[in-house]
């Protein structure tokens, strides 16, 4: 806060990208949320989106459902500013499609940023390094948020990264069975400290969005993380090779369950590495440049369910080494280990 008050944030999100690269289905809600948690102030909420008008004249589900997901971003609170899809062909005679709202999101954020306290953007995309190190020259602290094909020079500029696969509730799904740290309920996490000898670690995951980020250290009442042991027999089962461990890059998804040994407390099982491998979609994939960057409906090739924009669950693996992680709304959303600084 640069006159007092609250921390004044700006949430940038590059639609298309997040969607191509594991955030299809992000719930905007929760990312408000996340991006607002020490109680600061959205200033800008800005979501950049691509529209392929040619097709909604021929598609009336595909306009539909563009035109529903724009909507539910416009009751979350975001600007969506929509990018229209030119055609061109290319030199093998391919008819393709582009629509890159990259250099509208750095202009925008760039200008705006004499207002804003902290920005977080919500991209993987490399392009946006410098953007970063302008923002931060600016005065700005830097947060980026993201899932797969993230840029190493972006994750590292950034003064903190949190992997979208660690915040709870960002991605379709987990509003469904017991509420995220609950017994019973899946979370992800990052093992911290593992014991080759003795044969088990345990796993820091973010329980919920209030206390510092930076307080990893779940033995303090201020500190948002839980911290779950786990045994190496429940990791040698997933096939996660213990050598590596403890990593601040392998992020684990488990069950917590009652401990056999200690009656109260819980134990990480049926743990899985995230993300699993993707599972090739034996439909047509979307022609490059036509993916507007919303939830997808199954059915359409890529193009979705705009209501999914609220239904989505997610992971947010935090800083650059760190850990991080709402409802079907984003007053439930909880986390998953640490997000450290990098910077």
């Amino acid at each position: 806060m640069r006159n007092g008050g609250s921390v004044r944030v700006g949430v940038y999100v590059d639609t298309d990208n997040i969607t191509r690269n594991g955030g299809r289905g992000l719930r905007y809600d929760v990312l408000r949320e996340f991006a607002c948690r020490d109680g600061a102030d959205a200033l800008r909420l800005n979501s950049y989106t691509s529209f392929d008008r040619e097709r909604a004249h021929t598609d009336e589900d595909y306009k539909r459902n563009v035109q529903s997901f724009q909507a539910a971003l416009r009751d979350f609170g975001y600007k969506v500013i929509v990018k229209h899809v030119k055609w061109y062909i290319n030199e093998d005679g391919k008819r393709l499609g582009k629509a890159n709202s990259d250099l509208d999101m750095a202009v925008d954020v760039l200008l705006e940023a004499r207002n804003i306290d902290r920005v977080l953007l919500a991209t993987g995309d490399g392009d946006f390094t410098k953007v970063a190190r302008a923002l931060q020259n600016m005065g700005c602290r830097v947060e980026v948020v993201a899932f797969d094909n993230i840029s190493g020079d972006l994750r590292r500029e950034a003064d903190m990264f949190v992997s979208g696969y660690l915040v709870p509730g960002l991605l379709p799904g987990e509003s469904r069975g017991p509420d995220w740290g609950d017994e019973g309920s899946r979370v992800r996490g990052l093992c911290h400290w593992y014991d080759s000898i003795k044969g088990f670690g345990f796993i820091r995951y973010l329980r919920s969005f209030t206390g510092p980020l930076w307080v990893t250290d779940t033995t303090r009442e201020d500190s948002p993380y839980a911290s779950t042991f786990v045994h190496s027999s429940e990791l040698q089962r997933a096939g996660i090779n213990t050598q590596e461990l403890p990593s601040r890059r392998l992020i684990l998804e488990f069950t917590l369950r009652p401990s056999p040994t200690k009656p109260g407390e819980l134990t990480a099982q049926e743990i899985a590495l995230v993300p699993r491998p993707t599972v090739r979609d034996p439909r047509p994939a979307p022609v490059p440049g036509r993916g507007y960057g919303g939830p997808d409906a199954p059915a359409r090739g890529g193009y979705g369910h705009a209501d999914t924009a609220a239904r989505g669950f997610g992971n947010a693996d935090t800083a650059d080494r760190g850990q991080g992680n709402s409802e079907a709304t984003a007053s439930r959303g909880a986390g998953d280990a640490g997000a450290e600084p990098t910077r």
